[in-house]
């Protein structure tokens, strides 16, 4: 299943411009992020800001912009086979990536400083 990311906006005032294209995201026609690829076993959470001269960054700068909070891998487990002692055997699999569970939180442009 692959939804559509959830977008909050924290407070009133133009935001970046977010276009998702399957689990990639492309944040104002300049950053593009695969969140896919950030997927891990515990929750990541990204930090997206603009410095001085309004360059999008990753990490903690002058603004804040977005955050990206992906939550950790999900498995289905499964049944396969016995041990020698006649126990069943769990095998985990990882669900597919899905876009509708990752959360991206907007500031307005200039409007959450990070100082």
């Amino acid at each position: 299943m692959n939804g559509q990311v959830n977008i909050v906006e924290k407070n009133e005032g133009p935001k970046i411009n977010i276009v998702q294209d399957g689990t990639k995201v492309i944040l104002d026609e300049i950053m593009t992020l695969d969140l896919e690829k950030y997927e891990r076993d515990f929750d990541v959470h990204i930090n997206i800001c603009t410095n001085e001269f309004g360059f999008l960054t990753f990490g903690l700068n002058k603004w804040y912009v977005a955050q990206i909070d992906i939550p950790a891998r999900a498995y289905d487990t499964v049944i396969d086979g016995e041990d020698e002692n006649g126990n069943p055997m769990e095998k985990q699999f990882p669900i597919p990536f899905d876009m509708g569970k990752v959360t991206i939180t907007l500031w307005a442009k200039g409007g959450a400083t990070n100082e």
